[in-house]
């Protein structure tokens, strides 16, 4: 919390990416929440983002998703990013997915598209 402090003193806005595995410590402009299947989110973490983004393995990831948008509030914007290594094979089911289901966005990893590792 004193280093969020002392940015948001200085007048920057703070954000943070997080899994939502562990307690948010410190207070945050914008909370990006990235679920991944190996340790399971908090309820109090989903509850304060205002973004949903998950990653899109496979097919059965939509359904995952859909579970991880129940807990996230109303006004929080829902992405769907594929694993790079699977984009040609899962962007297609994305695109498709997205267009009967319109809450939804297509977020990519683009630090990867640029060759940033």
């Amino acid at each position: 919390t004193m280093l969020c402090d002392a940015l948001r003193q200085r007048g920057l806005e703070i954000a943070i990416e997080t899994s939502g595995a562990h307690p948010l410590i410190g207070r945050f402009d914008w909370i990006t929440f990235s679920p991944k299947k190996f340790k399971a989110p908090l309820k109090e973490v989903a509850e304060k983002a205002h973004e949903l983004k998950v990653i899109v393995y496979n097919k059965s990831d939509f359904q995952w998703a859909k579970e991880h948008a129940a807990m996230v509030h109303e006004s929080c914007m829902l992405y769907l990013q594929p694993e790079y290594d699977r984009m040609e094979r899962m962007l297609p089911e994305i695109i498709h997915y997205i267009q009967h289901n319109p809450a939804w966005r297509l977020s990519l990893q683009t630090h990867k598209w640029m060759g940033i590792d």
